[in-house]
């Protein structure tokens, strides 16, 4: 087992605000439809609405999350922080931002591109940000001076959601409403390579493996597809929801996919074998709701902890629970109202999610020693498929919790 450090209802450690006030005109504006840090917890993206993406430097202040987790608000109007550190940064993109996702760190490979391209960028190690907007465009911007580097065209609708593979080589994969994804390779200059198409709705979330070799997506319908990052053809369809899917993600270990829908539900798969393996269900917690609302407790985002042992989820019943991987039931709730994302903190102990109204809170999250037998298998599952692990000359106990069927 597991040894769990931190088991309380999450804390609110901090709420940061839009700046700004809401603009009506327009019939979406202010919403926060992606949060993200960058892998090394240096950065954190906000996209707070009104075209505008803010980069805070992490940790916020030390008075924002303190020891004793005091909870803290905090508009997002500073620019400065004490000298010679980062400072946050304002992107205005000229359009509503609804995907956000950092590059790997480091990147060796841009650092020559940009500076190539960009000699006003300082040779320092790039850290990228990229950006999907609501005309189809998607913006590369280099973190570290908020300078606009690349403009990619070919969407022809809603860039809704993005993703750079974990190994560093600079490829992204965008999802869109023009109901396909396409991948872009930056150190070719933001070069299209591939356009996969299949899907018959808007593609709302892709999630790319940690070890790259499988890419997921999901658009407004009951299934979900899977494809290779190798040949980029579709391995396979995933059927077991009942409604539109909005949400995925993988495993620390590539072992495991959780898709999140509007059926209420989270399903577990083993995207290797195309296995259901688990159901979470997100039943009513509070009796005053009306239950004759079946979309009380649509989901709308799902994340992996870093380490691989949790689970937390964004429904529209107000709630983010937080759920322990072996258990039927959340271990924890927190009341947020009109949550739309969520993600955790690279380094564990602390969640993000956004918000309609365009705020970004962040909560305590379980923090947890992971057991030796839980290190091997998530080492093992790095690099060996399922049935590798079935291959093995291993006990038969042994293979079930080393291919998570001990549930």
């Amino acid at each position: 087992m597991s040894w769990v450090l931190e088991q309380e209802e999450p804390l609110l450690l901090a709420e940061l605000k839009p700046g700004r006030p809401h603009q009506f005109d327009w019939k979406s504006s202010c919403e926060t439809w992606s949060v993200a840090f960058s892998p090394d917890g240096s950065w954190f993206a906000w996209s707070q609405g009104h075209c505008i993406v803010k980069l805070i430097p992490w940790p916020l202040e030390e008075q924002f999350i303190p020891k004793g987790f005091e909870a803290k608000s905090r508009s997002g109007k500073n620019e400065t922080k004490g000298r010679g550190s980062p400072k946050e940064k304002t992107l205005d993109c000229g359009q509503i931002v609804w995907g956000l996702a950092f590059s790997p760190w480091p990147s060796p490979p841009s650092r020559k591109l940009w500076a190539r391209h960009h000699p006003q960028v300082p040779d320092v190690s790039c850290l990228v940000l990229a950006t999907g907007l609501n005309d189809g465009q998607i913006k590369i911007w280099e973190v570290q001076t908020g300078l606009l580097l690349l403009n990619l065209s070919g969407h022809q609708d809603v860039v809704r959601d993005l993703s750079f593979t974990p190994s560093g080589s600079l490829i992204l994969v965008s999802a869109s409403r023009d109901k396909t994804l396409r991948i872009w390779d930056l150190n070719k200059h933001g070069k299209q390579i591939q356009v996969l198409s299949g899907h018959l709705q808007w593609v709302y979330c892709c999630s790319i493996s940690p070890d790259c070799s499988m890419l997921c997506s999901a658009a407004g319908e009951k299934s979900v597809f899977l494809w290779s990052m190798r040949s980029y053809t579709l391995i396979r369809k995933l059927e077991g929801h009942q409604s539109s899917v909005v949400s995925c993600d993988f495993s620390p270990d590539s072992a495991l996919l959780v898709t999140a829908s509007y059926d209420t539900n989270v399903i577990m798969w083993d995207p290797y074998t195309g296995e259901r393996l688990r159901s979470l269900h997100h039943t009513q917690v509070d009796p005053a709701m009306d239950d004759s609302d079946v979309h009380i407790s649509s989901l709308r985002s799902v994340c992996f902890s870093p380490e691989g042992l949790y689970l937390a989820t964004v429904a529209d019943d107000r709630l983010l629970r937080i759920w322990a991987l072996e258990l039927k039931t959340p271990i924890a709730f927190a009341p947020m109202t009109n949550g739309l994302c969520c993600t955790f903190f690279p380094h564990g102990g602390v969640i993000a999610t956004g918000t309609r109204d365009g705020h970004v809170q962040f909560w305590t999250a379980p923090r947890v020693l992971s057991s030796l037998k839980h290190l091997c298998r998530k080492a093992l599952r790095s690099f060996l498929t399922t049935y590798q692990v079935l291959a093995l000359p291993i006990p038969k106990k042994m293979k079930e919790f080393l291919t998570y069927r001990t549930f």
